[in-house]
């Protein structure tokens, strides 16, 4: 043994001036390489490192451990290095309960995660934010018998009590809007601003949520039996699934949860795979609310992961409503499967959306909401402007001042004030924007400004418009990226046929200052979008109207108006107050 420490001591020497300078890997590299030199040391040993004056206090307190867990040790450091965290521009993410490495389910208060772990990435660079352990089919099963407990109490609070706890819900998000924006912006790659916004859409939702909650009426209807009564009765579902996409990782669970958390439902969440740590933060603040009124936390319960987990939740006979909001293909399939078992879908799938330029247009209102719809987001918002179709009187006016105001955008770091594109959310969808510019090519497409991507660590493309027929192929198709097709037309009758030509039917607008063009655009022969706006652009829409479209959109409506209607169960209540037994339509049975 006395060998063994004279060769401790010795190794030591050597090691003190190379390895301990880069403290704290040279720590652990030091301890690593003695424990080998000293196999027949047994732990834990104590260590005098008198002879290393130049170290911290804590660092004389040291023992020798076994090398397996010392390489464990380096490793864990070294891959906190390399974390997102250890940058001074991240610190934020901890005021938002956010880490290097994160849990990525919320099941019956606790948070766990059994599956794959997973690295979210900044848009901006590619580089590494944080680690998520996502969620397996066992975690699903433990949250959903849970919230099936859970919904048993949750539907039984009085909805003006529903609705207190989804306004301290609000109030959450406000303390900490700031935070939860930036952290949108930073993990999705929108521009600052609009993530922001994006959970200021959450907190007007929780207001509405609250007003909504003393409103949920019935109806008394006249019977035609003497001595009956007839009314309507809204009742909860009972559990609400979720699922969300990565481009407003955050406000289409609000227009969900809000309503559904104030109609007595319990709310099952899947977030976006590619922004897990938007799931985590928004979960652990409505987690907070739970807590703090002694609620069951299984009111709310999340989960960050891949596609078992979405097929897990359309399959599910416990889950009575499923809103999926995401392309049109994968859409379709999760109608069929929550059809098969007679469950409600309420869907908010692709967009082609389109602006009509007439031409006694105000062309500079129009020019600058074109640039808003087509370039907001980075063309990442199912209703972002696809197609612009103008009138051939003021077409190449109109062309020209989009040239130059796409000239002046701004592309760089979502973060950084003044800029107005940001990245696309991941390099596939760089490479789609790539594939898309070909195809656009072969099929006669005209780039006007843009067409390319741009060099860089990140998911840059230039912002682009394209002059195409309306009739080729891939004009009917949502390319999730900046690019605008351009068109020309003769007649308010042709742009409306142009407009309706594509499966999808989200949102539409016009300019004009004709009131007869505005009455025929909103009416049963004009735009057969859900939403029909005219001389604004087609995205940004307010949280007090029904959010949804029509055909390949879905058909759901979400937010606003009686989008509550879907989130609860209608009954037909007939009460006979008398003594007869009069029937209906007079009908005499013996």
């Amino acid at each position: 043994m006395v060998a063994n420490c004279e060769k401790l001591k010795s190794s030591m020497k050597m090691l003190k001036v190379g390895v301990f300078k880069s403290d704290p890997l040279g720590l652990n590299l030091c301890i690593c390489i003695c424990t080998c030199l000293c196999p027949l040391l047994q732990p834990p040993v104590s260590l005098s490192l008198s002879s290393f004056p130049h170290q911290p206090l804590s660092f004389f307190s040291l023992k020798i451990l076994p090398f397996p867990f010392c390489l464990a040790v380096q490793k864990e450091t070294l891959r906190k290095q390399e974390m997102g965290f250890s940058r001074k521009d991240y610190e934020f993410l901890t005021e938002i309960g956010l880490s290097s490495s994160n849990l990525g389910c919320f099941v019956n208060g606790t948070w766990k995660g059994s599956g794959p772990t997973i690295s979210t990435v900044n848009p901006a660079n590619n580089q590494k934010i944080a680690e998520v352990i996502e969620g397996s089919i066992q975690d699903y099963e433990e949250g959903m018998q849970a919230c099936s407990e859970a919904a048993k109490i949750w539907m039984q609070v009085p909805a003006p009590k529903r609705g207190d706890i989804v306004r301290q819900i609000g109030d959450a998000l406000r303390s900490k809007l700031l935070q939860l924006g930036r952290l949108v912006s930073l993990e999705m790659g929108k521009i600052l601003p609009e993530g922001i916004g994006e959970v200021q859409e959450i907190i007007d939702m929780c207001d509405f949520a609250v007003g909504l909650s003393r409103q949920l009426n019935g109806s008394i209807i006249p019977s035609e039996r003497p001595n009956h009564m007839m009314l309507e009765m809204w009742n909860p579902l009972g559990i609400v699934g979720v699922i969300t996409a990565f481009n407003f990782p955050c406000a289409v669970l609000g227009w969900n949860a809000c309503i559904a958390l104030v109609c007595g439902n319990c709310v099952v969440w899947k977030g976006a795979p590619t922004t897990p740590l938007v799931t985590i933060a928004m979960t652990k603040l409505v987690a907070g609310v739970l807590e703090k009124n002694n609620l069951p936390s299984a009111i709310f319960t999340s989960f960050c992961g891949g596609a078992e987990i979405g097929e897990a939740i359309a399959k599910d006979r416990r889950i009575h409503l499923v809103s999926f909001t995401g392309s049109s293909k994968v859409g379709l399939k999760v109608q069929q499967t929550v059809n098969e078992r007679f469950g409600k879908c309420l869907l908010e799938l692709s967009g082609n959306n389109a602006i009509i330029v007439m031409d006694d247009a105000d062309i500079p209102l129009a020019v600058r909401s074109v640039l808003f719809a087509a370039v907001g987001t980075a063309g990442q918002r199912c209703t972002t402007c696809r197609r612009l179709l103008v009138h051939e009187n003021v077409y190449q006016t109109v062309v020209d001042q989009l040239l130059d105001v796409y000239k002046q955008v701004k592309i760089g770091d979502p973060l950084e004030k003044g800029t107005l594109l940001g990245p696309l959310h991941t390099p596939t969808s760089r490479k789609n924007f790539e594939k898309g510019i070909e195809i656009i090519k072969s099929q006669g497409g005209k780039i006007l400004t843009g067409g390319g991507i741009i060099e860089s660590e990140g998911n840059f493309v230039q912002p682009t418009i394209v002059e195409i027929s309306p009739n080729v192929d891939v004009v009917k198709e949502e390319l999730f990226a900046p690019v605008l097709y351009v068109m020309k037309f003769k007649t308010l009758k042709e742009a409306i046929e142009i407009n309706n030509s594509v499966p999808q039917g989200l949102s539409s607008s016009i300019f004009t200052r004709k009131p007869e063009y505005i009455f025929k655009w909103i009416g049963p022969q004009g735009s057969d979008t859900g939403i029909v706006n005219v001389n604004i652009p087609t995205n940004g829409a307010e949280i007090g109207g029904a959010f949804g479209g029509e055909k390949a959109t879905g058909g759901g409506r979400e937010a606003g108006s009686d989008s509550w209607k879907q989130y609860m169960r209608r009954s037909t209540c007939t009460i006979n107050y008398g003594n007869e037994l009069p029937l209906a339509q007079g009908i005499n049975f013996g």
